[in-house]
């Protein structure tokens, strides 16, 4: 069963494969433009964010929340013999730590810093004791909230000292410490003594690849148009030859 419409005949198995095909490509590269619309402001706010002027500490979950990302600035005293290592890896690709170190503020609240990176040659605080200060510290970055891990990320083992995320909870009992902030410190750049831990490391850009997924349905879309026009186009007629008269 077929329909001929201008020098095409629509076969109705074909015509059904390839409208629901084509109809889904082209609604997964409509809805891969308001993604990338989502990301592109997503982006700027984050940039908006990353430029605005220093704030207070946070005294709640909720002001850390408003202010994810924003400059601050803690003074208190570094509980060093509480470090935990994160492991991380450097942005030049080599492997090694974030030291997560305990600082506690005036009023006693602890408030988790993420002093930086350390290769794994340094992981031993007895080989980089330069860079613990002593007595009240004065530390500047940004406020961070833990997120969840992706799906590749092992588990946190405290019991082994193995930690592969940011849980502060499961570190603050890990240390044995009460009256924890729900957010972290992520240090600046300025210089540790000894120059260990290195702050500052750069936030990690957003991906945003949603253009190519947009070009890519479409693209998908339009192949499939092609050929299915294209396999039920009729053969032209071919002219018969005149006969030859014969005089």
């Amino acid at each position: 069963m077929s329909l001929d419409i201008g020098g095409y005949r629509l076969a109705v198995v074909p015509t059904l494969i390839t409208l629901p095909v084509v109809l889904l490509c082209l609604g997964l590269g409509i809805w891969q433009i308001q993604r990338l619309h989502w990301k592109e402001g997503l982006i700027a706010q984050r940039a908006a964010t990353l430029k605005a002027p220093p704030v207070a500490p946070p005294r709640s979950l909720a002001d850390a929340q408003r202010l994810v990302l924003r400059r601050t600035a803690l003074r208190g005293t570094f509980l060093n013999d509480k470090e935990i290592l994160v492991h991380a890896i450097a942005p030049d690709g080599a492997a090694g730590f974030d030291v997560l170190t305990p600082l506690r503020e005036a009023d006693g609240r602890i408030v988790f810093v993420n002093r930086g990176f350390v290769p794994t040659a340094l992981r031993n605080r007895s080989t980089r004791m330069a860079g613990e200060p002593a007595g009240i510290a004065y530390v500047t970055g940004r406020i961070v909230l833990p997120t969840s891990p992706g799906m590749f990320v092992p588990d946190n083992r405290p019991v082994q000292g193995a930690w592969y995320r940011i849980d502060l909870a499961a570190m603050a009992r890990a240390d044995r410490l009460a009256d924890v902030a729900p957010f972290y410190i992520d240090a600046d750049r300025t210089p540790n003594p000894g120059g260990w831990p290195q702050g500052g490391t750069a936030l990690p850009a957003l991906p945003n690849h949603h253009l190519q997924y947009v070009i890519t349905w479409f693209s998908l879309a339009a192949i499939g148009l092609y050929i299915y026009f294209k396999s039920q186009r009729l053969p032209r007629a071919e002219p018969h030859d005149e006969p030859v008269r014969r005089t």
